[in-house]
């Protein structure tokens, strides 16, 4: 089932069903063994995400308080490769947003009970044409999406486990973050906590 939240946001509750969630979660515990969770810090004052983050394919986003937000195709502490994505996540891709070319990078956000994400944009890709798809594994999260002024109204969704979320023009630089986790709401991950995976085009592409 597909949900137009507001034009530029479609939301499909539930669409990868557990033997779905359970298959996507062993092929992100494979890239995660390759490209361990690390703590991203703010450009500048150098304070710490409370959110861990990792990337898998070509390449991958990162923050550091020397050099900033970016994309870059090593991972910044083990200095490898980023691991390739799955064909289920790019099959997920063409099946719901129909975009050509493919995505480039999926940040992989990990949210233990405490963790947050603040408004923001998605902002550092060159081709912000391109679609945005956000996929749920465990915990519910409290998500509020705004419009394209940070000061503009902000409405909140509840996302569940296999829920999939798309932004895409008009809406594709919405302000968005991550208010709270609801600990215990799920039973996927056994740590228990919240995955969430972003799947972008970084490059216009030919």
């Amino acid at each position: 089932m597909e949900i137009e939240i507001t034009p530029g946001c479609r939301y499909f509750p539930e669409f990868l069903n557990k033997t779905s969630q359970r298959l996507l979660l062993d092929h992100l515990k494979k890239a995660l063994h390759e490209a361990p969770l690390f703590y991203p810090t703010m450009p500048g004052t150098g304070k710490v995400f409370s959110v861990r983050m990792s990337n898998m394919g070509e390449i991958g986003w990162v923050s550091d308080k020397e050099d900033g937000y970016r994309y870059q195709d090593t991972h910044p502490k083990t200095k490898k490769s980023w691991p390739q994505m799955p064909d289920l996540l790019h099959e997920l891709w063409q099946e719901l947003t129909g975009f050509t070319p493919q995505p480039e990078a999926c940040l992989i956000n990990y949210y233990n009970a405490s963790a947050r994400m603040g408004l923001h944009q998605d902002a550092d890709e060159r081709h912000l044409q391109a679609p945005i798809m956000s996929i749920s594994l465990g915990d519910k999260a409290r998500f509020r999406l705004g419009g394209l002024k940070r000061q503009d109204p902000t409405r909140t969704l509840i996302l569940s486990s296999g829920d999939i979320l798309i932004l895409e023009p008009p809406l594709r630089m919405a302000y968005h973050g991550i208010d709270r986790i609801v600990p215990g709401s799920s039973r996927l991950l056994n740590e228990g906590g919240r995955f969430n995976l972003t799947m972008r085009r970084i490059t216009p592409g030919p």
